[in-house]
């Protein structure tokens, strides 16, 4: 197994000051691959990212807005097109560091199509918000659909990208929602009771490319069991008739039980397992080609650096055991990084992975109303029996 990693310190730059989005969520997880040895497994290359330039984000984005982008990356107070915002205030080399991370997850991708590598991974990527003449919800570029556009502009005639971050995949869809060759597929909490408030199981594809848009809204409070019954209930099924030649998957880590923005209640060990589903999907539908970012995640010190290094474990060959203990190099890092944060000596939660494959009417929870209305509105599209387990 051949996997690339996409890293550079520089990456950390993006760093919108006092604000969720931490880059120590990142400089943590890269941590703790290092001191598990996950990343210098053999097979394992690191490569340090390139900028992306004005031409490569205009295949998604409108010129104007990367304009405007430079213009507020130099210190100017700029509140237009989504920036200046909470969500998104600007900051110095702003541009520069998104373009590096657009350009690290274009890397990614094109090495995987081309063959390079076997799998490939953005950690720092994932800022699948971003709309093409708007920032939105962290996000400035969408490094998810610089690097789709460019593995299309290569000659994939099917892409899958798959989101399972706890916020719908607004902005990848709306970029490719008419675009037949590329199947969105995101699994979030209801639009009803979180951001951005999209991502309803109507929203299926434009003209020409019905049935691209595959949408999961969870209710919140969904667990582990009822995560993982809804992602085998639906992805599945949706991927294997559509046939990607790559498979895309975003990997947000804020589906955690106790991630502060968002109120879903998976364990590091159900996102685990959705890792180690991914792969298989993976494996099965695009012989082998995956590509993988990280995503949201707000849980900096609890969540996302071990839920990160079970992905590239993944990723990278061998998973990694949950009752592993997390080294005490690492931990004193976290602790000095995030003082008064409790550090996880493990890389468990305790948390059981285990799910009941969906039976229509067997459970009827909301889990089972989402899974039937994600069926109904989008499994005809691929010639599937809404009601029938075996789709």
């Amino acid at each position: 197994m051949n996997t690339l990693v996409m890293w550079d310190d520089a990456l950390l730059r993006y760093d919108m000051g006092e604000h969720p989005l931490d880059p120590v969520r990142v400089e943590l997880t890269m941590a703790l691959a290092r001191d598990l040895g996950i990343l210098g497994r053999d097979g394992v290359t690191l490569r340090a990212p390139e900028q992306a330039g004005d031409d490569v984000l205009a295949t998604v984005h409108d010129p104007d807005y990367i304009a405007v982008v430079k213009a507020a990356s130099t210190g100017r107070r700029l509140s237009i097109m989504g920036l200046g915002t909470s969500d998104n205030p600007t900051f110095t080399g702003m541009h520069d560091v998104s373009a590096l991370i657009a350009g690290a997850t274009r890397a990614a991708a094109e090495a995987v199509w081309l063959g390079e590598a076997d799998r490939a991974v953005s950690i720092a990527g994932g800022l699948h918000h971003a709309m093409p003449a708007r920032a939105a919800g962290f996000c400035v570029y969408n490094d998810p659909a610089v690097a789709i556009a460019r593995v299309l502009e290569l000659g994939a005639e099917r892409v899958a990208y798959v989101d399972i971050d706890v916020h719908h995949g607004d902005g990848v869809q709306e970029i490719f929602y008419d675009d037949p060759r590329v199947l969105t597929v995101s699994l979030h909490e209801s639009p009803h009771s979180l951001f951005p408030g999209t991502g309803f199981p109507v929203e299926t594809g434009g003209p020409g490319a019905e049935g691209s848009a595959v949408n999961v809204a969870l209710p919140a409070g969904t667990d582990d069991a009822g995560w993982l019954r809804a992602f085998h209930a639906v992805v599945p099924g949706v991927l294997r008739a559509f046939r990607p030649q790559l498979l895309f998957t975003q990997c947000g880590a804020d589906t955690y039980r106790h991630d502060p923005l968002a109120n879903l209640r998976l364990t590091v060990d159900g996102q685990r397992a959705a890792y180690l589903a991914l792969r298989d999907l993976a494996t099965e539908v695009a012989g082998g080609k995956w590509v993988a970012s990280g995503g949201g995640g707000y849980a900096l010190v609890e969540c996302v650096p071990r839920a990160w290094t079970h992905l590239l474990a993944v990723l990278t060959g061998d998973a990694v055991d949950p009752s592993t203990p997390t080294p005490a190099s690492w931990q004193s890092l976290a602790a000095r990084r995030r003082p008064g944060h409790p550090v996880p000596t493990e890389m468990t939660d305790g948390g059981n992975a285990q799910w009941s494959p969906w039976v229509p009417g067997q459970t009827p929870d909301g889990v089972d109303r989402a899974i039937m209305a994600t069926r109904t509105a989008s499994f005809p599209h691929f010639g599937l029996d809404p009601h029938d387990p075996r789709d």
